[in-house]
């Protein structure tokens, strides 16, 4: 089956999540990518769930799988020249090359887009960083956390009132390695226009304040950010959410509340509140949302939620959904129907299931083309396939410690 980048070669130089997603989706997307490892420990993402006191002899290491799938990995010490020449040689046969090193640390080790475009100019430099390659800040180290705190988001989620709020899943790494294939992909495109190839850099700190764009462009352009959600208290009690008496949550999202009103009341079984003038209008619930919202938890909590979702399709056009948790995606329909889930063979662990490209294609479609590779498993065979090393060659470079 063809993929949309069938063809296209990646060298990735990246270790633990944000570069890693990067040449994950390319590589998803057909792209050859040939991981490059430190010779001793490799990426630090293959050691991050022993490290955290699990036993892992038996299960996978769901962090490395997911960010390193369908990757070839060569392992070098890019201390020694020879290793260096390595790099050298398959960046003059690659597309793109991505790290995700602080900055000054590539230029340091000879791998920087200077170095590597002047082998070929047609070659896409991808760079991801904390907090942006200029600056008073851009050396300083960084991580997933640190890209939540400084971005503004930690004092985005929760209560008005809360300290600021972590949110889980590394996902300033996420967001930042998905811009990061958004800039990759747009070089790409650009070169076929121009022949010439280009750097490339997205910080976690701009991929977050990305993601919160609408509540950074009313501080900007209307001299203030938009307030923390508060559940109890919003002024529209029909954008919110409410536990049912199964303790599972339900969750609505009715802009344009008086439209729906009546036949939400209707259904709720409490039809005199349609013309109650505390409740009648959405003016009047916004004045007394306090109180609204008091009266729809006490109605939700009366009735489990599958017939609360039966009475809600069965009563009107409404625009709700449920509260899933991560355990509950696997699960959802809407997620298998869609091909959000996927599976891959491993060797050892055997079927795995993990997130698709959230991304659909009707000709080109994008695919896990296979689990995250061994340490090392492919330094032998790249060498010999992408740059006609002789097996006596590679038995030097192994005495040598470069492989």
């Amino acid at each position: 089956m063809a993929r949309p980048l069938d063809g296209i070669r990646v060298l990735d130089w990246t270790i633990w999540q944000q570069g890693p997603v990067a040449s994950m989706v390319l590589a998803d997307l057909g792209a050859d990518v040939i991981k490059i490892e430190e010779r001793v420990g490799g990426d630090p993402g293959r050691g991050v769930l022993s490290a955290a006191g699990l036993d892992m002899t038996k299960l996978p290491n769901f962090y490395f799988e997911a960010h390193n799938r369908g990757k070839r990995s060569i392992a070098l010490d890019l201390k020694k020249p020879e290793a260096r020449d390595i790099v050298y040689a398959l960046a003059e046969r690659a597309d793109v090359f991505v790290q995700n090193f602080r900055p000054g640390a590539a230029e340091r080790m000879g791998l920087d887009a200077a170095t590597l475009r002047a082998k070929n100019p047609r070659l896409i430099y991808a760079s991801g960083s904390g907090f942006g390659r200029r600056g008073p800040d851009a050396e300083r180290p960084c991580m997933d956390y640190l890209g939540l705190a400084r971005s503004g988001i930690m004092n985005s989620v929760g209560e008005p009132n809360d300290p600021p709020q972590a949110v889980q899943g590394a996902i300033a790494d996420q967001m930042a390695g998905t811009m990061l294939v958004f800039g990759i992909m747009t070089a790409l495109f650009e070169r076929e226009r121009s022949g010439e190839g280009q750097e490339v850099d997205v910080s976690l700190l701009g991929a977050m304040s990305w993601l919160q764009g609408l509540s950074v462009a009313s501080r900007l352009m209307f001299g203030g950010e938009m307030p923390r959600f508060s559940r109890r208290a919003t002024g529209n009690p029909l954008w919110n959410h409410y536990r049912c008496a199964d303790g599972k949550w339900i969750a609505f999202a009715m802009a344009q509340a008086d439209r729906w009103w009546k036949d939400f009341v209707r259904v709720l079984d409490r039809p005199e509140l349609a013309d109650d003038p505390k409740f009648a209008t959405m003016a009047a619930r916004g004045k007394n949302a306090v109180e609204t919202i008091q009266l729809l938890d006490e109605i939700f909590a009366t009735r489990p939620r599958d017939e609360w979702a039966k009475r809600l399709d069965d009563g009107g056009d409404f625009i709700w959904s449920v509260v899933n948790s991560v355990s509950d995606l696997g699960t959802d329909p809407q997620m298998r129907a869609n091909d959000l889930i996927a599976a891959v063979d491993h060797p050892s662990l055997g079927r795995l299931e993990m997130l698709n490209v959230p991304v659909g294609f009707s000709r080109t479609k994008g695919a896990i083309g296979g689990p995250a590779p061994q340490f090392g498993q492919h330094t032998e065979q790249v060498l010999i396939d992408e740059l006609g090393y002789t097996w006596d060659r590679i038995a030097e470079l192994q005495s040598s410690e470069v492989i």
